[in-house]
């Protein structure tokens, strides 16, 4: 009879080097069979899948409320690691070998290293450093070289304050301020055209990638025309983007939301050099970089991967860009309310959700913003924000989509003066309509929510004078729904001449009813001037549905598109209707987010 198997390691050297793995084989008759079965068992175990393959995307609802609370989240990241900032941790190993180590915030030495030859040399230089944190990179570049000042900028004031509060931070070498690239115009803070370099350290990545255009075009204000930015950030095939993508935590394509709200975008090599091209910068080094990390308890490789690279400015390709052609109004005029907001922290506090379960104690659900366009001032009450991620109703909250479109109004009054509108889920801010129904013959909005309804009434009420509300109706419509479709024609029996449409295009199912109610109330004149057809607006940031998709259900119900915005190529300037209400009246239109497009239709 053989001996017992000994117990095995883990690794196979016979020895027990963790109590956690130890496995016993039971006893084998020692066969040729049962020899080539052992032989198997200690075959190195296969190379375990870590993160499994995600399902879905997260929900456009959850898609819009990380990025509207964007800044939130990470003054919530900076807050809850403000202790952490070079402080080191000091604990025993079971050896008896003590280790300090230093979390969160580690100062970037590798700078001088990687691109030392950019700082150094005769004449002073300034730099910019996006999305500073804690002062990671700017601390070690000023400790390094003398003859640099160093402009510092992030959107979480919490991060701001970590860096003023630096005990080598000075106002003489260092000047940090809030900003939101992708809404405030960084030339107000930094004169234009006077600076040398430019470091992105992992911060792009924390943008939505529809958004990182608008970032660009704002550096490029204050560059100087041979200026450098110096790139490192996150590249696809990363363990974190494997891990994020396993959990449903995907966004978009190669966009995750990690479990504390804050974002990441994973670079492919393709998508970031034409990014920085196309908006006006050359490719002047490119590298990617791949290290693994070994977890050889569980005998698993993982793999961190980033880019580094080096883009220049290049001025000949801004000024053929179209995007440097529309002015954008990048500063966000925010209302007290919001402003308050932000001064008081961004804490995510659940207390009044679960004194309201518990105690069935009514928390105030409501909040006030306040949208400026043109003379008017509407002060829009919607949900409040703590509450607008468990709400099913996407209506009750206010989109860039209907401010873009609002703005629009305010500043072109001919789109719509004296004419029949309709507008389709405008939702409870109302402020299409609102702006609308000073100079059009009637205005019906419609939503297909009771509870949206509700509050469109109270906006209604409460923003428009009693000479201007009389010609402005709320009805219900669920699209397609034959009788809330007859209750609209008695209202017009003509159809209407404008039908107006934000954020309406997000859901594939909707898309069909969508176009055939507006087919059954668009009103149909024949042998006017092709500016003053009938026509269909839809306002939207392209998300589920795209664009192609969109424009063959228009076709299907009789619609064709004749202009759109951004231009497309197949349309001519000189017949632009759109681009007209941009270029004559640029400085009172307001611009919420690149990524929003307009289609404009006709019937055919």
């Amino acid at each position: 009879m053989p001996s017992p198997l000994p117990l095995l390691s883990p690794r196979g050297s016979g020895t027990i080097s963790n109590l956690n793995n130890v496995v016993c084989l039971t006893r084998l008759d020692m066969t040729s069979e049962s020899q080539d079965t052992v032989e198997q068992n200690q075959q190195p175990p296969p190379k375990l899948q870590i993160y499994p393959t995600a399902s879905s995307e997260i929900s456009p609802f959850w898609r819009e409320k990380y990025e509207r609370d964007a800044k939130k989240y990470w003054d919530v990241f900076y807050k809850q690691h403000q202790d952490k900032v070079g402080v080191f941790y000091t604990f025993c190993h079971y050896h008896f070998c003590t280790f300090s180590i230093r979390v969160f915030f580690k100062d970037r030495h590798y700078l001088d290293k990687e691109w030392g030859h950019y700082f150094s040399g005769t004449g002073s230089k300034v730099i910019l450093e996006i999305g500073c944190g804690a002062g990671n990179t700017i601390f070690p570049l000023v400790a390094t070289y003398c003859n640099i000042f160093v402009h510092a900028c992030d959107f979480s004031p919490r991060a701001v304050n970590l860096v003023k509060m630096h005990k080598d931070f000075s106002e003489t070498r260092v000047n940090a301020f809030v900003c939101d690239l992708t809404v405030d115009d960084l030339s107000k803070q930094i004169s234009p055209s006077s600076v040398d370099i430019v470091t992105m350290i992992f911060v792009l990545s924390a943008v939505s990638p529809e958004k990182m255009p608008l970032v660009l075009q704002n550096v490029r204000k204050v560059l100087k025309p041979n200026a450098y930015v110096l790139f490192r950030d996150y590249a696809t095939g990363d363990l974190a983007q494997k891990r994020l993508g396993g959990k449903d935590q995907k966004i978009s394509e190669n966009f995750y939301v990690r479990g504390d709200g804050t974002r990441a975008f994973y670079f492919a090599d393709e998508f970031l050099t034409r990014l920085f091209k196309e908006n006006g910068f050359e490719t002047q080094e490119y590298d990617v970089y791949c290290k693994q990390v070994e977890n050889r308890s569980r005998e698993i490789v993982m793999d961190r991967r980033w880019v580094q690279a080096v883009f220049h400015s290049n001025v000949v390709n801004c000024l053929n860009n179209r995007k440097c052609e529309v002015k954008l109004d990048l500063v966000h005029k925010e209302s007290e309310n919001t402003q308050k907001a932000s001064a008081n922290g961004f804490e995510i506090d659940m207390s009044e959700g679960v004194a309201s379960e518990m105690f069935g104690v009514s928390p105030s659900t409501d909040e006030i913003m306040e949208v400026k366009l043109s003379d008017w001032v509407f002060k829009i009450r919607e949900l409040s924000k703590e509450y607008q991620h468990t709400c099913k109703s996407t209506g009750l909250m206010l989109w860039e989509s209907a401010r873009l479109m609002a703005s629009i109004l305010a500043a072109n009054q001919s789109i719509v003066s004296g004419k029949r509108v309709l507008e389709l889920g405008s939702g409870g801010g109302g402020i299409c309509s609102m702006v609308a129904a000073r100079s059009a013959d009637l205005v019906v909005a419609t939503d297909g929510d009771e509870t949206t309804l509700k509050l469109l009434s109270l906006n209604v009420s409460s923003n428009l004078q009693s000479s201007s509300h009389s010609n402005l109706i709320t009805k219900i419509l669920h699209w397609g729904n034959k009788d809330h479709i007859g209750s609209i024609k008695q209202l017009s029996d003509e159809g209407f001449e404008i039908i107006l449409g934000t954020d309406v295009t997000y859901i594939p199912e909707a898309i069909s009813p969508l176009f055939s109610t507006a087919r059954e109330l668009i009103s149909v004149n024949e042998g006017v001037e092709e500016v003053h057809k009938p026509a269909l607006i839809l306002c939207h940031i392209l998300r589920r549905v795209d664009e192609p998709s969109i424009i063959s259900a228009a076709a299907h119900f009789g619609f064709k598109l004749v202009d759109r915005w951004p231009l497309g190529s197949s349309i001519a300037r000189s017949q632009s209707i759109i681009d007209a209400w941009f270029l004559e009246n640029s400085e009172e239109v307001y611009i919420p987010s690149s990524a929003l497009s307009i289609m404009y239709f006709h019937t055919i």
